[in-house]
């Protein structure tokens, strides 16, 4: 709704800029007719003056309307089809099967973890090219990168190629940040809310799509696995042609900001934590620039100069560190259940002697979990005074999922605590965006985002390197989720701890300012307000 009415309060005023100028430069030559000419032709005229202004009003809204539609529908296209992916929920079956007749050992402990090195590793790299190069050249390494993947996956064999494979699905995943953050560039920030909520929906949309499609084709068509990997190839192939289409944009958020922003800046909020108070999680900190960083250059190490002075200014926030914690922990846990899942059921039912439904299972968690992100607004807490304990009921909901998963051998217990796992998560990494994204401008949101998942792809390749890969432990499917379980009772104990001694700490900080009413001062008076 804000985007649509933003979207027709701007035409309505182009609308109007361009009928007075043609106005005022018809005027000369009306104001000429009008002392030789009698009524009809004034009023023939002036209806040649409105027919002009209307003319060139409509079409310049026409062309706000395509300047907007046509990367958007473009960047819908190619996020549906590289989504669409019917061998997703069977790919460790495929890898297993006699297509590729792999062990289970060489799958989980030597393939898989090649994908977490790899998204790591070239995460940052792709983070700053993705602004430098202005997205659509990395939109285009993107599609590349999914195509050369599906290629492997149905073409090559052996240990080694299964590895390369993961390789370039790193590269991929790494440039998902040019496809989220592409359309900010060539839109103006009236359509930002708009055409976010198409491009993130149509993924979902196209994820769940071809999680059913390959467990319908599986389960009625009678379809092989590598008719599935044909078809998911056949759907990167359309998304890779997109991108090429697409306009390439004349301003980034750091390295190219567009004319009169004044080259690459820092907006120098200062997020102090007063040492008398916690700022509450979701408060929205006061923005402002600096006219000192405004005037610096736009050099390569300047930017990054600029994104550290920011990133030390953000993480001063308490509120945005809490979330922040909860958020790298959070999803480090969920890449690794998510990850060897398949694993896991293939051990409890195994697919080359019983039918499996892990399309449908993947469709409905995607389903639910959007569902959750989509309430989570309409859910009545008070995310300033109880987000810590919130945290910590659900994360140990979480825990709770995955011990289920490990400990019953039911296969239908394990996709139920996998639906709710994804559920659950997709709720609070939803709340978490919010809370963060609330007291940040555009260009600080996608430091902190990448900052996240840096550290918690940081910590699962930890983690993968202790527990699941060759080199370490290199733990069997089932203890590696026995380990998963703990580690989210461990969170759940770590934001249990936090919400106990800031509830102390309020109740602390009433009971002082009921025995000394002399220290209800200004500042106390904001920090009541905003709770």
């Amino acid at each position: 709704m804000l985007g649509s009415m933003s979207e027709v309060s701007l035409q309505v005023y182009c609308c109007d800029h361009k009928l007075q100028l043609h106005t005022k430069a018809s005027r000369g030559r009306w104001c000429t007719a009008h002392s030789d000419t009698n009524s009809t032709t004034k009023e023939a005229a002036a209806a040649a003056v409105c027919r002009q202004s209307a003319a060139c009003c409509g079409g310049h809204a026409w062309d706000l309307n395509m300047s907007v539609l046509e990367p958007t529908l473009l960047l819908c296209v190619f996020g549906f089809f590289s989504s669409l992916r019917p061998s997703e929920p069977f790919l460790t079956a495929f890898l297993l099967g006699p297509d590729h007749n792999l062990t289970e050992e060489q799958v989980v402990n030597e393939i898989y973890p090649v994908w977490t090195y790899s998204y790591l590793a070239l995460l940052l790299p792709i983070f700053l090219a993705t602004d430098y190069l202005c997205y659509k050249p990395v939109l285009v390494l993107q599609a590349t990168s999914l195509v050369v993947t599906y290629v492997i996956l149905l073409k090559a064999r052996g240990l080694l190629a299964m590895q390369l494979l993961e390789f370039f699905f790193g590269l991929a995943t790494a440039s998902e940040v040019a496809y989220y953050s592409y359309i900010y560039s060539v839109v103006e920030p009236a359509h930002y809310q708009k055409v976010t909520g198409y491009c993130r929906s149509v993924t979902l949309f196209g994820s769940a799509a071809g999680s059913l499609t390959g467990q319908l084709l599986l389960s009625l068509a009678k379809v092989r696995l590598v008719h599935l990997v044909i078809i998911t190839l056949a759907s990167s192939a359309v998304a890779f042609v997109a991108p090429w289409f697409l306009p390439m944009p004349k301003r980034s958020l750091f390295f190219h900001m567009g004319a009169g922003e004044g080259g690459p800046r820092s907006s120098t909020t200062l997020l102090e934590k007063d040492s008398e108070r916690e700022l509450p999680l979701n408060g929205v900190t006061t923005i402002s620039s600096s006219s000192e960083t405004g005037s610096r250059g736009s050099g390569f190490v300047k930017v990054l100069r600029i994104l550290f002075d920011d990133f030390l200014q953000c993480y001063r926030s308490g509120p945005l560190l809490a979330w922040s914690l909860w958020w790298a922990l959070a999803t480090c846990g969920y890449f690794q259940v998510v990850n060897y899942a398949q694993a896991l059921w293939e051990n409890v039912r195994p697919s080359q002697d019983y039918e499996i439904y892990n399309g449908y299972v993947e469709t409905l968690s995607t389903l639910l979990g959007a569902m959750a992100a989509l309430l989570v607004g309409c859910l009545p807490l008070s995310w300033t005074q109880w987000g810590e304990l919130a945290l910590c009921v659900l994360s140990l909901l979480m825990a709770v999922c995955v011990f289920v998963m490990d400990t019953v051998r039911n296969i239908w217990m394990c996709y139920a605590s996998y639906i709710f796992f994804r559920a659950t998560y997709m709720l609070l990494i939803t709340m978490a965006t919010y809370q963060i994204a609330a007291s940040l401008s555009m260009q600080r949101y996608a430091l902190v985002f990448g900052v996240n998942t840096f550290m918690a792809l940081l910590l699962q390749s930890l983690l993968t390197v202790v527990v699941v890969d060759s080199v370490g432990l290199g733990l069997d499917v089932f203890t590696q989720f026995l380990i998963y379980g703990c580690y989210f009772a461990v969170i759940s104990l770590v934001f249990l701890l936090a919400g106990v001694c800031k509830l102390a700490s309020r109740r602390r900080c009433r009971q002082g300012g009921a025995d000394s009413p002399e220290s209800d001062s200004p500042s106390t008076q904001d920090a009541s307000s905003t709770r």
